[in-house]
């Protein structure tokens, strides 16, 4: 018997060194199971990449507890199973969320602000993928504005946790908490991992002021620090189309 947080650090470990593979290098492994059309629909490394980001927030989730223990001969591959993403050009999923402001966040109150929104899920709050794309955000927050578009957060991480994550990141955004992956899964936006539960892959969504979903940002993971920029470019394309 180990800890589950040992388990989980060497998962993780393995899942970081293989992002300095080469990209030609063959799918055959993930290929073979049922997180293959994960990998195939959002790229190897960002699929690779994602789960490492998933497995850092369940060592999060279990650090506050070291005498979890798992037992060897029952650990199974963790499985991604990814659901259909949305069409874009048509009206995005509608939801219901609450947010770390202390109300609730709907499709209809994003869209009654007449702005355009980048919704963004995330594996989980504190995590250092998490909080160098938080940060980004952030940083260009002014420019967002100025394109008239609002930032908003999702993760399944409980409110409390992403309220803590804003506040300690001086985040001028809010997040919604979206507990056990409906939103996620509704959007496309989930890895369900058995014994861990479900996780938000790091996509975005742009919609327009309408509430029309417009594009999804699907490979993020693998350019974390450059997406906000990117995010903005694509605003700034489709409002010189319109």
């Amino acid at each position: 018997m180990i800890s589950k947080k040992s388990v989980l650090s060497s998962v993780a470990a393995v899942v970081l060194v293989s992002l300095t593979l080469p990209t030609t290098h063959a799918l055959s492994m993930s290929m073979k199971s049922s997180s293959s059309a994960a990998a195939a629909s959002m790229g190897r490394k960002a699929f690779i990449g994602t789960m490492a980001a998933s497995t850092a927030a369940m060592i999060q989730n279990t650090a506050e507890n070291e005498n979890n223990t798992i037992n060897m001969n029952s650990i199974q591959t963790p499985i991604a199973n990814a659901a259909s993403l949305p069409s874009t050009g048509a009206k995005a999923p509608p939801f219901e969320l609450p947010n770390t402001t202390g109300t609730t966040t709907t499709l209809e109150s994003l869209t009654n602000a007449k702005k355009w929104t980048v919704l963004y899920f995330y594996p989980g709050a504190f995590t250092s993928g998490c909080t160098l794309e938080a940060r980004g955000f952030q940083r260009d927050l002014p420019s967002y504005q100025n394109l008239n578009a609002q930032i908003v957060g999702v993760s399944v991480d409980s409110i409390e946790k992403n309220a803590q994550f804003c506040t300690e990141e001086k985040l001028d955004f809010y997040m919604l908490s979206d507990v056990g992956g409906k939103v996620s899964k509704l959007y496309g936006s989930a890895l369900s991992i058995p014994g861990f539960g479900t996780f938000s892959n790091r996509q975005t969504y742009l919609l327009d002021p309408r509430g029309n979903l417009r594009f999804v940002f699907t490979d993020v993971e693998s350019h974390v620090p450059r997406h906000s920029a990117e995010v903005l470019e694509k605003i700034q394309l489709f409002q010189q189309e319109a």
